[in-house]
């Protein structure tokens, strides 16, 4: 009864993840305005994000803090990974922390994710920032982090470090839907340094990652998102989001992009084309999702195709926030100007699976730790 009711108000989070509609192959080029009552929320008030106050956590209903990247081992391996916590408080219940981590093995083409669910009678408030839930833990003063996350089948222990502000997306409070939005900056590049464990071998790995924190007043209505956090070999950083109705149609697409001097600016819908290229259907749930991408910045004079490195990224997370969705790891090959500019970058899709509920979980590994306060 008790993983009953957690699943239900991690349902009311994520309602946003469910859609019995397959994607379009692309997308119009102008979202068109719809209804504010798709995603749920309270008459923003937004203030200003104050540091390092604000690299904590908040008395609000949803949080959470989101880290991926690339990295390379002494052996020359390349791995992907995700790690993310997302805290809930709902109704004057204990407070709800759910956590998800991925390894993506680029060479070997495999990906190993794994999930954790605690309720605690408090929210976790301490400064600089601690985080557990159950055997995972995040450590982070808003400029140095660390990552701890063993599994059956990885483990994931990275140190972090800033190596560029915080960037702030439309002024730090951004509208991803009509009167919809959140607190939202994120870093958008930081050396990763540590190890993983697969196969039971562990690496030395070292890379790039980035760090999104958000958190709000805010539920989730029908509908999904296609989030892009894209690192290019010149320095360049873009944090693309594109959110969509239980139809799939656009509803609004909004970004940001950094240039190498740390310089920012805000992308509004019409300074966005986001095509996708390719679908790939997933053997575990049965959604398909859009795979492979051109994205365009006419006023920046950049064009993006985005490839991912593995074709299966799909966590079916029915245990913690019963949610299924695709978050990978991908190449980038840019132009700008008649130049040719590489890169990697991560993407995150939602709202393409159906409701977690019709996915049978009895033949589903025991993946998630749950533990009560």
């Amino acid at each position: 009864m008790r993983r009953r009711t957690f699943l239900t108000w991690f349902g009311l989070l994520f309602a946003a993840c469910r859609t019995d509609t397959a994607p379009g192959a692309a997308s119009p080029a102008e979202p068109s305005p719809r209804p504010a009552s798709l995603f749920l929320t309270p008459p923003p008030t937004p203030g200003p994000i104050e540091f390092p106050r604000d690299f904590g956590s908040h008395d609000v209903l949803t949080e959470w803090w989101y880290y991926t990247g690339h990295l390379r081992a002494t052996t020359a391996e390349r791995f992907g990974f995700e790690f993310v916590i997302f805290q809930v408080q709902r109704f004057g219940y204990p407070v709800v922390y759910a956590a998800h981590a991925a390894l993506t093995a680029i060479d070997q083409q495999t990906f190993r994710w794994d999930e954790r669910l605690v309720s605690l009678p408090q929210r976790q408030a301490s400064w600089p920032l601690q985080l557990r839930v159950g055997d995972w833990a995040l450590a982070s003063d808003g400029e140095s982090d660390r990552i701890i996350a063993p599994s059956s089948s990885f483990t994931i222990a990275l140190d972090l470090q800033s190596t560029r502000p915080p960037v702030l997306h439309h002024g730090g409070y951004f509208e991803w839907a009509p009167a919809t939005g959140s607190f939202y900056y994120s870093r958008t590049r930081l050396t990763a340094e540590g190890e993983v464990e697969v196969d039971g071998r562990s690496l030395a790995v070292t890379g790039v990652a980035w760090h999104d924190h958000q958190w709000g007043n805010f539920l989730l209505g029908p509908g999904g998102w296609d989030w892009f956090a894209l690192q290019l070999d010149d320095g360049t950083d873009l944090m693309l989001w594109q959110s969509r109705d239980s139809q799939q149609r656009p509803i609004e697409r909004r970004g940001t992009v950094v240039v190498p001097d740390g310089t920012t600016r805000a992308l509004e819908a019409a300074d966005i084309d986001i095509r996708a290229t390719n679908t790939w259907t997933s053997p575990h749930s049965g959604a398909t999702y859009p795979s492979g991408w051109e994205i365009a910045i006419p006023s920046i004079d950049l064009t993006i195709t985005v490839t991912p490195l593995v074709l299966d990224q799909e966590l079916q997370t029915v245990r913690s926030t019963a949610v299924i969705y695709w978050e990978g790891a991908v190449d980038l090959q840019a132009q700008r100007a008649g130049a040719r500019i590489g890169g990697q970058g991560y993407v995150e899709l939602t709202g393409y699976a159906a409701p977690a509920a019709r996915i049978p979980t009895s033949g589903l590994p025991a993946r998630s730790t749950l533990t009560t306060g």
